[in-house]
């Protein structure tokens, strides 16, 4: 596999500042990058093939290049961060830092060019882009409405739902996301599509209020995983704050907080003590999931539910199984129909024998009167008398039988 050694990149546009130590720290532009073997094969193949992932090639921030001037694929940054990606879309501006490269321990003098994630320049999660034109008479009408002047310098407010502003091959701006609200304490990660990871607490009497405070102390723990953030109506620039009833997916892991979750079905008739609470009235440490779909498919294994108290399953409109082998209930009592069921089932195999038996004995007495002469007037049958009495003696025996019939266990109304 190649490796990265050499240089880094030329820097033959520009002197870069340093620290004072040595390590020149510097913005840049980015122009492109390396993200599969497909959309760019010949950079893919210069800049070590799958070595290259994530590799991107810039341009001095402060001295753009022209639009034909091709020497900025002679500077190229690896991401700095092994572990965390956050790749940066072109014309997104990034610092860069010149750091030892692998090969430093056969010359100490190698140095190999890294970069941070992108720059916050729009306090926009979606995407902070600034092309190199952006404040000269050659940027577009309908893009320099994109920014407002302010006190403190420019902030981009899209509001006509597009900024020509070359972003990539596939990537699609979508002025409708919108950053999350932080309240105090929270360590918050969000992507560019509307999906985050809040990793907050407790906030209550916030100035703006949420959907997890109304229970709990200042400072309970809590985390919430969103994907799809719904549109509240206002400006793309408003931050929002999460809400599980409204965003398409959600999982929240809670510690005391109530979250007003309008659950599908909340019919619980089939209990007779410990009803369980309301899942929009429960205050306490769950694991809520929500979305419009839930699939759980194990490809190996069993899938094991357990609970301290019951299970309790709600559907609108249906509750179906389907198995290709056995359908196991193992319960001490089984109750079809509601609750409040009373009439036990009947044991199949033993209920059929016992009505074998008593239709073998009435088949041969009715097998019998049909040859029976007419005897002397008071006098016994004797072939009817004898299969009477075998009939007699076989429904003595049933007859105590037909209460073990009945299911122990299986009860219906």
């Amino acid at each position: 596999m190649p490796i990265r050694t050499g240089l880094g990149s030329k820097f033959n546009q520009f002197t870069p500042s340093t620290n004072g130590r040595g390590l020149q720290v510097f913005p840049v532009r980015v122009k492109k990058i390396i993200l599969d073997d497909k959309t760019e094969p010949e950079l893919f193949k210069k800049y070590g093939e799958w070595n290259s992932i994530g590799l991107i090639l810039y341009e001095d921030a402060k001295n753009p290049l022209k639009n034909d001037d091709t020497r900025y694929l002679d500077n190229f940054a690896y991401p700095l961060f092994p572990n965390i990606k956050h790749y940066p879309l072109i014309n997104e501006l990034v610092y860069i830092i010149r750091l030892p490269s692998p090969d430093i321990q056969s010359n100490t003098n190698n140095f190999t060019t890294y970069y941070f994630p992108p720059i916050n320049n729009w306090n926009s999660i979606h995407h902070n882009a600034i092309p190199n034109n952006v404040f000269n008479s050659l940027l577009p009408e309908s893009q320099q409405k994109d920014y407002t002047q302010i006190n403190s310098g420019n902030v981009r407010r899209v509001t006509d739902g597009s900024t020509e502003i070359p972003l990539g091959n596939t990537f699609v701006e979508k002025t409708d996301i919108k950053s999350l609200l932080p309240y105090e304490g929270d360590v918050i990660y969000e992507g560019r599509w509307g999906n985050s990871i809040r990793i907050g607490s407790t906030v209550n009497n916030a100035n703006i209020v949420n959907n997890w405070s109304t229970s709990g102390n200042n400072g309970d723990p809590l985390i919430i995983i969103r994907n799809g953030q719904f549109s509240d109506g206002k400006d793309p620039w408003v931050p929002i704050v999460e809400d599980i009833n409204k965003d398409k997916s959600s999982v929240y892991i809670t510690s005391t907080q109530k979250i007003p979750l309008k659950a599908a079905q909340t019919n619980y008739k089939s209990y007779t003590t410990e009803t369980p609470t309301s899942p929009d009235q429960y205050s306490g440490n769950q694991i809520i999931l929500n979305s419009g779909r839930l699939v759980f498919n194990s490809n190996s294994d069993h899938i094991l539910l357990s609970s301290a108290k019951t299970i309790s399953f709600n559907a609108v409109k249906g509750f179906n199984f389907d198995t290709d082998k056995n359908f196991i209930i193992n319960s001490k009592q089984i109750k079809l129909g509601n609750k409040d069921a009373t009439e036990p089932l009947l044991l199949g195999n033993k209920t059929i024998t016992l009505l074998q038996q008593i239709l073998i004995s009435l088949q041969s007495l009715a097998n019998a009167l049909p040859t029976v002469g007419t005897p002397v007037p008071g006098a016994p049958n004797i072939a009817v008398a004898s299969t009477a009495a075998n009939l007699s003696a076989t429904l003595s025996q049933l007859i105590p039988q037909l209460e073990s019939l009945k299911s122990k266990q299986n009860y219906t109304l």
